[in-house]
């Protein structure tokens, strides 16, 4: 039997992900008939002042020390959301692609181990559009990865990444995000859905808005009667710092005193409540509850 050069790419992809990703699913919720796990994309190699934007060295090294951190990159891993429901197979984010980080990428051969083919994806719901959620929708070949998907995002969202004048006023060092985002939107302007704050997007998946990381950055409620996990996508993108002090400015959020106040509004909530949520960069394949510890909060993951 032939391939097609998209599945010869993803059967590629399954044994790269073999060597690289030691789990494909690595935890997993039931709500009723709502199936949801992550799925490993990868994980990022980031400098440490992606979090720390701003301090001083010594200040620096000792906010490292503070946390456990290592002084060489940061490498949080890259957890993609999926959901499968009666003939719904639903991705939240589509993860980093081929043209980003060389670490990340893996979603295609991690789908493909269990089983799930590009073309049985319905639905892929945006977070943002940054490279590590957005750039997975094409793959090696410029095609669309799920290419009978449809694709929903906040249209806060949309209209920011997809205005040609974003490039210019998002910063030099974010510029190349800004065209990277563009290009692969434009692929999406004619299949997109876009929905508000508030709005069910699917049966049971509610739309949180969550502005900051990004001006228009969401999170998705999903729920069954009364049990509901929160996707938070990066409202809190790490298990250290954004838990213990969630008011502290975070350099990899566009607007950090507006993504700072979400964080807090957020943690108290899930805390109080003791919502499980699923974080996009956060241990252990990133389904936890997040719990008061001290003047803040801590991470518990999902045993």
């Amino acid at each position: 039997m032939a391939f097609t050069r998209r599945e010869f790419g993803v059967s590629a992809a399954a044994g790269l992900a073999v060597a690289a990703v030691p789990g494909w699913s690595s935890a997993q919720i039931t709500l009723g008939n709502k199936r949801i796990a992550t799925v490993s994309d990868g994980y990022l190699n980031l400098p440490p002042e992606f979090l720390f934007d701003g301090l001083a060295p010594d200040v620096l090294q000792q906010a490292l020390e503070q946390y456990g951190l290592p002084a060489g990159p940061l490498t949080p891993d890259v957890n993609v959301t999926l959901l499968r429901e009666e003939s719904r197979v639903v991705l939240f984010d589509a993860g980093a692609g081929p043209g980003f980080q060389e670490s990340a990428g893996n979603l295609p051969g991690a789908l493909d181990v269990l089983g799930v083919r590009p073309e049985e994806v319905t639905h892929v719901v945006f977070t943002h559009c940054h490279p590590d959620h957005l750039w997975g929708v094409l793959d090696d070949f410029d095609d669309l990865l799920f290419p009978r998907a449809a694709y929903l995002m906040g249209q806060r969202e949309w209209d920011y990444w997809f205005d040609p004048e974003t490039v210019d006023s998002i910063g030099s060092s974010r510029a190349a995000m800004a065209i990277g985002a563009r290009r692969r939107m434009e692929q999406l302007e004619d299949k997109v859905q876009l929905f508000r704050d508030g709005e069910e997007i699917l049966p049971g998946v509610a739309a949180v808005a969550t502005p900051g990381h990004t001006p228009g950055h969401m999170s998705f409620e999903v729920r069954d009667g009364s049990d509901g996990v929160l996707v938070l996508g990066d409202a809190v993108g790490n298990h250290h710092v954004s838990f213990a002090e969630p008011g502290r400015p975070v350099g990899a959020d566009q607007e950090p005193q507006k993504a700072a106040a979400t964080r807090m509004r957020l943690l108290d909530q899930l805390a109080a409540g003791q919502m499980q949520l699923i974080g996009y960069h956060l241990p252990g394949g990133g389904i936890g509850r997040a719990e008061r510890f001290g003047s803040g909060y801590r991470f518990v993951p999902a045993a």
